[in-house]
């Protein structure tokens, strides 16, 4: 994989993305020169939420179902409740998580993201953490639960809530340069 500034990153959401955990680790990577494209179910705008609450809208650069892993080094998931929930029922969705893990590329997930590793089954014999409510859906997913801001296991990366949006976007960063 390339260094970061030359690294293609992924960001797969719909419709009630926690804002924070979208905006900033796109932010940090595009100020850090990476190329960073969104992917989602249409084309239309999707809208984030603050805490349930609507946030800011952006617009999807392609669909999921056209979307390659062969085209990107890293794959982010955003939390925020409606959106993995939304996500983990469209096969094309996670047919693509399976594709970044099987080719050994990170794989990011913050909040109730890993809601998405879990329907992808990633998460048996891993390291991992969550948003606390869906930490029991790790449990019996097979995953090892900690309680820790950002968590690195081989390829998948996960994190707790916003407020670790820092650490979870480096650890996202440390796993871009550590295949690069």
């Amino acid at each position: 994989m390339p260094p970061i500034g030359e690294a293609k990153v992924l960001i797969m959401a719909t419709n009630r993305f926690e804002e924070s955990e979208l905006f900033g680790p796109r932010e940090r990577l595009l100020d850090k020169g990476a190329t960073v494209t969104l992917a989602s179910l249409s084309l239309d705008e999707i809208m984030g939420t603050v805490h349930d609450e609507p946030g800011k809208k952006i617009k999807p650069d392609i669909l999921i179902k056209d979307a390659t892993a062969a085209d990107f080094d890293a794959l982010l998931l955003p939390g925020g409740v409606g959106n993995p929930d939304q996500l983990r029922s469209h096969e094309d969705a996670i047919a693509l998580i399976r594709e970044f893990a099987n080719t050994d590329k990170p794989v990011a997930a913050i909040c109730h993201g890993p809601w998405l590793l879990v329907e992808a089954d990633l998460l048996r014999g891993k390291r991992a953490t969550s948003w606390k409510s869906i930490r029991t859906d790790l449990r019996n997913a097979g995953a090892n639960v900690v309680d820790e801001e950002a968590v690195t296991d081989g390829c998948i990366i996960t994190s707790r809530k916003p407020d670790d949006v820092p650490a979870f976007t480096d650890a996202l960063i440390e796993a871009i340069e550590a295949h690069a």
